[in-house]
Formats: structure tokens, C-alpha cells, sequence
């Protein structure tokens, strides 16, 4: 296990590679796949193995009816606590962009905020006929802070082709 996830024991980012060279990665974090710290940190690691051991294709997906609701809210306190959520986020998200393989976020029920920018990092999104995504924390004049405004440039700017 890895030392970032120090807070848990308990394994929130599943991976299962096929037979046929699929890697599904399936996020369980309570019935809304909130994207706590501890998801955030197994995410980055998940996605770092990955990297390191590439499949030939990467479908991320939630267990249960959501594909991820966005931040653990109940993590937010001020701007301290802020900050290391935000750094969560962009360590997990750039890693899931840096993965070598096509990335693909078959998004079911909701994908808001963070859930959202999960799938906006990934190359390609499948969403199931009861998928919304959104960014509910611009109702509130708060920009969105896992890099979604300005990390999809760059997200979607793949210098190759992946085969």
C-alpha cells in the first residue's frame, strides 16, 4: 500500500485488469463516490501503475448508480484544508491524463464538480442514458477547483496519437 494513503486502509479505488488488456478502474466511496482525499490519493497511485504498466485501454467508471458526485464536503474547512484538496485533485487528475493508454470515463448517474473534471481528464466519455454532468459550484460564484476550466486545454492537447 502506499504511504498517501495513510489515513485508510480500505481500498476505494478498485483496479482489475482483463484477460483481453483492459484495466477497470471502478471508484466505491459511499453511494455518491464522493472524491475524498484518500480516493483522490489511491486514484494517483492507481493511475501511476498504469503509467508505469500500461493496458491497452482504461475504462474509469463509479460502482453503484454514480460515477463520482464530486469532493467530499465534509473535508472542507478553510483555506488550509482547501488547499490540500485542490492539490489532491490536481495530482489525481493530471495522472489519469498522463496515462499512456486511451483513457475512457464511462460516466453513469451523476458526474458533478470533481466527478466531472474526472471525466473531462480522461480521452474519451460514455455516458449512460441517466448521466449528468455538471459544475454546480459556479451557482455559488466558486470556480471550479480540480483544473477543469483550465486543465482541459491541455487535458485535450495529446502531443501523439495512442494506440
Amino acid at each position: 500500500m502506499s504511504a498517501s494513503w495513510s489515513d485508510t486502509t480500505e481500498i476505494l479505488v478498485h483496479l482489475t485488469r482483463t484477460d483481453d488488456g483492459v484495466a477497470l478502474v471502478e471508484i466505491s466511496h459511499g453511494k455518491a463516490n464522493t472524491l475524498s482525499t484518500a480516493v483522490l490519493a489511491q486514484l494517483a497511485d492507481v493511475a501511476a501503475e498504469l503509467t508505469a504498466t500500461p493496458a491497452g485501454a482504461v475504462l474509469i467508471t463509479g460502482r453503484g448508480r454514480m460515477f463520482a458526485a464530486g469532493a467530499e464536503i465534509s473535508e472542507f474547512g478553510g483555506p488550509n484544508e482547501a488547499a490540500v484538496i485542490a492539490e489532491g485533485f490536481h495530482r489525481a487528475l493530471d495522472a489519469v491524463a498522463a496515462i499512456p493508454s486511451v483513457v475512457v470515463a464511462a460516466v453513469n448517474g451523476y458526474a458533478l464538480g470533481g466527478g466531472c473534471e474526472l471525466a473531462l481528464a480522461c480521452d474519451l466519455r460514455v455516458a449512460a442514458d441517466n448521466a449528468k454532468l455538471g459544475q454546480p459550484e459556479i451557482l455559488l460564484g466558486i470556480i471550479p477547483g480540480g483544473g477543469g476550466t483550465s486543465g482541459w486545454p491541455g487535458w485535450s492537447a495529446r502531443p501523439e496519437p495512442r494506440t
